[in-house]
């Protein structure tokens, strides 16, 4: 495409800096108003057109025309003529020898002003012999000479160079295949395996720019082919599919160029804060999350059709370029199935219209584990008959038998069911699967789409059953054991999440959806029953155990109430526990598990004793201060000395802490030389899941907030939090921390924390600080605190909720808003999810009573104006 004349004139015309300047920001300014004008490859290659003209112009303002031996090569994308408004601009300048000290001084000016123009670049100098010798050692600057194009100088010099690239052994095509199929492999690997992230790198995730572009480096290095529409006539590609692959590669194209534009700047990943700005470039409208929805949705479908065409282009690239991969042996499945080394081929494309043989071709991946990949040929196949579909597959009964097989075979969800997932085959079977594909998630934790997260939930389901995972999910391979039918928690888990993007609550809508499958597929009405209660129950035991005292006999016996029965408990615990190891890789730890799986055994007992006879506080009490006594008297303590600290404490004490806590607390306060002194202790290994911090100390209105000024300024997150008061006048504090990552606190981190808060326990006037530092990743969800204050069960407190974004220094807010109001904490519960805190804590007023509606106006207008003024 032609540059704009005043373009070139501008250019023609720069002798200064700020010409130049002016001249490219003409061309950006241009650049932006032709994208909704034109095709993106117009754009692309008018960028290009522009940085040659660029730099011929400054080659001859640094005297570097006359120099006769320099040849200035473009390479890379810059190099294919492709050059999105911020990309890198990769040049080599190829020389016959060593260039002189003038020359060198010169070239030093060249690329000097290229970085007063802010344009990024990466340059080189070399000869023939050092560029070859480069192309020995390192596979991605090879990749980028065979995109090498002349810019202007010594051709002769260039035409060298291309001749040797041809002609020398170094790196043949089957080691350059074969580097560069594991350089995607590794790159695949850093994107988790998948391209349905939530803020995907449009460049390096699987089906991404680069997915396509290694089609197109090893169809240039083996059969000399400089455009995808040349694989047809070697046999690789129908028109068909060039077709799909050119309309894909546009695509990415508009939303890479768009994102550029939003970032304003070299920028690959489609960060929240770009996405409703590049959406709205795309013309996908401007009403916040539809949009980008809209949009990450077009983006997810072309990811997933790039990266089949990829591993289906790359398989048939195999069978040509490695020795002896053709010539695999071929073993008979049955008279429609055959196995060539790792893959599964059909032996006549004409099976498939029997649809149901689809699933018979996933039974047999379920049947031979060595199987790990579709045969190119039937993956071309497939995708014929998915475009053929006159319905859903669930529309034929023998689909539905087939389904129905697989679901309950011992490896039918594993391997089998994430490439039916990645080749569109559950989404051909089940018409709710189509609407969650490439579905976003707007809710600070949830790292991939409705669809990907439920693929992980599913293979976090089916490691269960795998006898090599039962130290990792040791509870629940226990609990499946003894399940009757799996596939019912299976299918619970395809259809947790498959309402979500409808409008109203998932959870219902979900679970009619899995009643109606199961009156279709002919379950026993007590298993679609179940199925139904799982979905629409599927966020119980999560919001209970990470939002509710458990140790609370009350809080157990409603939670029993509305499980019922074991049955429904083990099915819960098994399908709350991969739910939310799939939400997002960084959010899981002990401290969750140590909640699930207490919640568990808790309610286990409670429904073994019978809900008509729960345990009576007194009992529970009981039986602790048993256990934990007997470990104080197995470590030497007095029982007199202990009954004495214990005559202390009040009954909420007891229930609030297990017999370890309790055990731990009392030989920390037996040790000490003065009760009336305050005191700290924190834990050197990790104790229910995290390090526990335990203070003493006489009662003080201002304590908690320094004591989360603390922790929070040591970089440790609070997981929960717990506050009481002796009979006596003393306040006992106890919190749960973890690192960042989630991990517990490490020994000597422990002991710092320690010494900080025995400082800010000990001398309330010393002041606390710590940088602010909150994430500007999330500022688009533009989420504002939400505060609730309701009555609690007890008459003389009231409930305080508050939802926000997890600032540093958030807690400390809180505590000075109830500090200046004069509220007595009596718990507290922290719970952290992604970047967003929901706190939830038991207060009373100075008079320890409830608070009044006037109090109430109040605190929720201060927390209100301080959490607001904070997160904006």
């Amino acid at each position: 495409m032609a540059l704009p004349n005043k373009v070139k004139k501008l250019l023609s015309q720069a002798e200064q800096l700020s010409d130049y300047r002016d001249c490219s920001g003409y061309f950006y300014k241009w650049l932006q108003n032709e994208f909704s004008k034109q095709p993106v490859s117009n754009l692309i290659n008018a960028r290009a057109e522009f940085i040659d003209r660029l730099l011929i112009k400054l080659f001859h303002d640094f005297d570097l025309a006359h120099e006769s031996d320099l040849a200035l090569i473009a390479v890379g994308g810059y190099g294919r003529g492709e050059l999105h408004p911020y990309s890198d601009i990769d040049f080599m300048l190829l020389v016959s020898e060593q260039p002189s000290d003038a020359v060198c001084e010169k070239i030093g000016q060249f690329v000097t002003m290229l970085w007063d123009l802010n344009l990024e670049i990466g340059h080189s100098v070399r000869t023939i012999e050092q560029a070859l010798e480069q192309k020995r050692e390192d596979v991605t600057f090879a990749t980028s000479l065979l995109e090498s194009r002349l810019i202007f100088g010594n051709h002769i010099e260039f035409e060298k160079l291309k001749m040797h690239l041809i002609d020398t052994p170094i790196w043949r095509s089957d080691e350059f295949f074969l580097a560069k199929v594991q350089e995607q492999q590794l790159r695949h690997k850093k994107c988790h395996g998948t391209a349905y992230n939530l803020e995907p790198n449009i460049k390096e995730n699987p089906g991404g720019l680069r997915d396509l572009q290694t089609i197109i480096w090893v169809a240039k290095k083996h059969f000399r082919a400089e455009t995808l529409q040349e694989l047809i006539n070697h046999g690789y590609l129908t028109h068909e599919e060039y077709q799909e692959l050119s309309e894909c590669l546009e695509n990415l194209w508009n939303i890479r160029f768009a994102l550029h534009i939003a970032a304003g700047r070299s920028e690959n990943r489609l960060l929240f804060d770009h996405q409703p700005h590049a959406a709205e470039i795309l013309g996908f409208g401007s009403d916040g999350k539809a949009s980008v929805e809209r949009m990450m949705k077009r983006l997810f479908r072309i990811m997933s059709r790039v990266r089949e065409l990829n591993q289906m282009l790359l398989s048939y690239f195999e069978q040509s370029i490695l020795p002896g991969a053709g010539e695999l042996p071929v073993v008979e499945l049955d008279r429609n199935f055959e196995r060539i080394g790792h893959q599964i081929r059909v032996k006549n494309p004409s099976v498939f219209f029997r649809r149901d043989q689809l699933f018979v071709l996933f039974e047999h991946i379920a049947d031979n584990p060595e199987i790990t990949h579709i045969y190119p040929s039937t993956i071309r196949t497939m995708r014929q008959v998915r475009r053929r579909l006159l319905g859903d597959l669930q529309d034929y009964a023998a689909c539905r038998e087939a389904f129905l097989r697989l679901i309950k075979h011992p490896n039918g969800m594993g391997r089998a069911f994430t490439l039916m997932h990645k080749h569109g085959i559950i989404a051909a079977y089940l018409p709710q699967w189509r609407n969650i594909f490439g579905q976003m998630q707007f809710d600070l934790f949830h790292a991939y789409t409705v669809d990907e997260h439920t693929h992980k939930l599913i293979n976090n389901i089916y490691k269960y059953f795998d006898k090599s995972r039962v130290s990792e999910f040791p509870l629940c391979s226990e609990i499946v054991t003894r399940m009757d039918k799996p596939e019912l928690l299976y299918l619970a888990g395809i259809f947790h999440d498959i309402a979500k993007g409808r409008g109203g609550d998932h959870s219902e809508l979900g679970s009619v959806d899995a009643l109606a499958f199961a009156k279709l597929h002919r379950f026993p009405a007590s298993d679609g029953k179940l199925i139904a209660w799982l979905v629409g129950n599927h966020l119980l035991m999560s919001v209970t155990a990470q939002r509710k005292d458990i140790n609370d006999p009350d809080v157990i016996k409603d939670f029993a109430s509305k499980v019922k029965n074991e049955r429904q408990l083990d099915y819960l615990y098994c399908l709350t526990l991969a739910d939310i190891r799939a939400t997002n890789d960084n959010l899981w730890n002990d401290w969750k598990n140590t909640l699930l799986r207490e919640l568990y055994l808790h309610t286990q007992r409670a429904l073994r004793l019978g809900l008509e006879n729960p345990m009576d506080q007194r009992d529970q009490i009981r039986d602790k201060k048993r256990q934990a006594k007997q470990r104080l008297l197995n470590l030497g303590c007095n029982e007199d000395q202990i009954d004495l600290i214990w005559s202390r404490f009040k009954a909420n004490y007891f229930t609030a802490f297990s017999e370890q806590q309790i055990s731990w607390h009392t030989e920390h306060l037996l040790n000490s030389t003065d009760l009336s002194q305050p005191s700290v202790m924190v834990s050197d290994t990790a104790m229910h899941g995290g390090t526990q911090v335990f203070a003493y100390s006489p009662y003080s209105g201002g304590l908690f907030a320094r004591l989360v000024s603390v922790i929070g300024s040591k970089k440790a997150q609070i997981q929960h939090a717990q506050v009481l008061t002796t009979k006596d006048g003393y306040v006992l504090f106890s919190f749960v921390i973890l690192e960042v990552n989630g991990d517990p606190i490490a020994s000597g981190r422990a002991q710092s924390i320690k010494r900080a808060l025995d400082l800010a326990i000990n001398d309330p006037k010393k002041k606390i600080r710590f940088k602010k530092n909150r994430s500007q990743r999330f500022k688009d969800f533009n989420i504002k605190p939400k505060i609730v204050l309701r009555p609690h069960a007890r008459k003389d407190r009231s409930l305080i909720e508050i939802q926000a974004v997890d600032i540093p220094g958030l807690l400390t807010k809180i505590a000075e808003v109830f500090q200046a109001h004069l509220l007595h904490i009596h718990a507290a519960r922290i719970t952290t999810v992604g970047e967003r805190a929901e706190d939830f804590f038991v207060v009373s007023n100075n008079e320890y009573q409830a608070l009044t509606d006037e109090e109430q106006a109040k605190i929720h207008q201060a927390l209100r104006k301080k959490l607001n003024a904070e997160t904006e």
